[in-house]
């Protein structure tokens, strides 16, 4: 009898479990990044990690911040991260003065961006007129592959020792964790296809959901807004400005009922040109400036940039007249210089020209983004940790409309890791839902060949050739299913029809296929035509395996010649989600291949 009411309690602990599930989002940045989690039982508990090792205690609550660095560095054969990663010390230098070894303990910084290689090539001026000093660049003698996954394991490894001291023991053990990772929204299908294998091989886990980083902002951003404030029609543009990169999105209010439904407005856009190019100015500006000092060292570049970053970047209001100490320990007093007695002073005016290139980049995105959208924005929503700054604030504001208000929202340094958990959650627990993204803008063309009629309107007769099945002159066009710009229902599968046509003689085929093609169209000049000349790239293929259905089955028609003829009509079903999109084709309501690839 109790062996029968163990194996009852045993199932109903079971029972009870068996729709819990533990959700962790991650925010992968580019120079920090976030994890935050909750329980689908208790969704209304969001909780960040903000307890980090450092590199002294090697504990788990060395430092205390929202973000960790997104750095790493081998020390042994053991990838140290995050904190445990020094400021400085021993270090990739990319002057030919300064020479550099492979047993350093270097310092590896933004490995992400190298995920995406296409992506990384589109890097603005301050990039290229202001090259990282510090960081070693990811592919000398580390792929970005596995940085990124030793990075990414390192992250998981922390987050579940964390949770072990946060949740009894039992529901861990029951518990089923899963995972959902941000991704930058221009990211071609290889960089996603890339993150994702980096986080499984992490062991984040094969159910991995993936969110783009701005719509995450946007959901977390929306949602802590005065609801009473919003209303159908708003249109919102979201900056999202980070160490590294700053990325735009816009949205425009659908609907308030039952939930918060917003529909994207415009294009998003983004560039390399985030808040690290003013600590790379800064360093330039001093080595510049005070460089020649006879005590001058890595010692007074530690302490004069932290001083920078912690203090004199957050404090600095525009004001010319201000002056800033920077302390310089050990450097010979120098009075035309500004130097004495260890410290530099600094004037407003120098600190303004640091600001001027890195906030003219940004004012020049989010006014574009304005423009974009074609309506009234009624206001700018800046998050991030560069979105933080009031400098950068009041700039935005004195260069746009003064009826756009510029807002900051709480918590805007974590609001993507934040709008990733709450949109997992609604993934998981639909009832648990406040915003939701209805529709997006397409950012490419996608679309096949076909088969099509002649017109000699539209086509060149060199292209075209006689069809001896419907006996009439046809060509190869382009046939775009999404246009470039138009808007994209979220998570709602649409279909087209299409059909493949040879004769009986020909015997039957083992499978028949369909590629999906794209075209990015940079001058949005419209989608060509034809495939042939251009630059139309293949996407994904689709194929269907015919071998198993027997011959009889295969429809069969008279063409216009008299011939028999295998005629086989099949469908693409797309759906398009968050951060990618689904195809799959189907043949007589049978879904046969299926593949993820790039959304929209």
């Amino acid at each position: 009898m109790e062996k029968v009411s163990a194996e009852v309690a045993k199932l109903a602990v079971d029972e009870s479990s068996a729709d819990r599930k533990l959700l962790i989002a991650v925010d992968f940045g580019t120079t920090y990044s976030g994890v935050a989690w909750a329980q689908t039982r208790r969704p209304d508990v969001q909780t960040i990690i903000i307890q980090w090792p450092d590199s002294g205690s090697g504990g788990l609550e060395g430092i205390s911040s929202d973000k960790v660095p997104t750095e790493l560095r081998y020390e042994n054969g053991e990838a140290r991260w995050g904190f445990q990663v020094d400021d400085f010390g021993p270090r990739y230098l990319a002057r030919p003065q300064w020479k550099y070894s492979k047993t350093d303990k270097v310092r590896h910084q933004w490995f992400k961006l190298d995920l995406d290689p296409n992506q990384s090539r589109v890097v603005s001026d301050l990039s290229r007129e202001f090259p990282d000093q510090h960081a070693l660049p990811p592919s000398y003698n580390n792929t970005p592959e596995k940085l990124c996954t030793d990075y990414l394991k390192a992250l998981r490894e922390h987050t579940e020792a964390v949770l072990k001291h946060k949740l009894p023991q039992s529901v861990l053990r029951t518990t089923p964790i899963e995972y959902i990772i941000t991704v930058p929204a221009v990211w071609s299908d290889m960089a996603q296809a890339k993150t994702r294998n980096c986080a499984e091989v992490a062991g984040m886990g094969k159910g991995l959901q993936i969110i783009s980083e701005p719509e995450a902002a946007a959901i977390y951003a929306l949602h802590a807004m005065d609801p009473h404030s919003i209303k159908v029609g708003d249109t919102f543009v979201l900056c999202d400005a980070g160490g590294g990169t700053v990325d735009l999105i816009s949205y425009t209010v659908s609907g308030l009922k039952p939930i918060l439904q917003v529909e994207e407005a415009a294009m998003g856009t983004g560039r390399i040109c985030g808040s690290t190019f003013l600590n790379r100015i800064f360093q330039k500006f001093l080595e510049d400036k005070l460089g020649l000092n006879e005590e001058w060292d890595d010692e007074v570049i530690e302490d004069a940039m932290k001083r920078f970053e912690l203090v004199t970047k957050k404090v600095f209001r525009g004001d010319l007249n201000e002056e800033y100490i920077i302390p310089v320990p050990g450097l010979v007093d120098d009075p035309e210089q500004g130097v004495r007695r260890g410290k530099f002073r600094m004037t407003g005016s120098q600190v303004s020209d640091i600001f001027e290139p890195v906030i003219q980049e940004v004012i020049t995105l989010v006014q574009g983004q304005i423009a974009a959208t074609n309506k009234k924005v009624k206001a700018v929503l800046m998050v991030g940790g560069f979105g933080q700054n009031a400098y950068l604030r009041e700039s935005i504001r004195a260069s746009i409309d003064p009826n756009i208000e510029v807002m900051q929202p709480p918590n805007g340094w974590t609001a993507v890791v934040r709008g990733a958990l709450m949109k997992g959650l609604s993934q998981l627990e639909p009832t648990t839902a406040r915003v939701k993204v209805t529709s997006r803008t397409a950012r490419k063309h996608y679309g096949t060949e076909i088969m099509s009629r002649y017109d000699s309107s539209k086509h060149a007769k060199a292209t075209s050739f006689w069809d001896d099945y419907d006996g009439e002159l046809k060509v190869y066009d382009m046939s775009w299913f999404i246009t470039k710009g138009s808007p994209v229902t979220e998570e709602q599968a649409f279909t087209k029809h299409y059909h493949k046509v040879w004769r009986v003689s020909e015997g039957p085929r083992q499978s028949v296929a369909q590629d999906i093609l794209m075209f990015t169209d940079p001058e949005d000049k419209g989608a060509p035509i034809y495939k042939e000349g251009t630059d139309v790239k293949h996407l994904a293929r689709l194929t269907a395996d015919l071998s198993c259905i027997p011959v009889a089955e295969l429809s069969r028609k008279i063409g216009k010649d008299g011939k028999d003829y295998y005629v086989v009509y099949y469908d693409i079903e797309m759906t398009y989600y968050s951060a990618h999109t689904k195809y799959c084709l189907v043949y007589k309501q049978v879904k046969y291949d299926s593949v993820t690839a790039e959304y929209v």
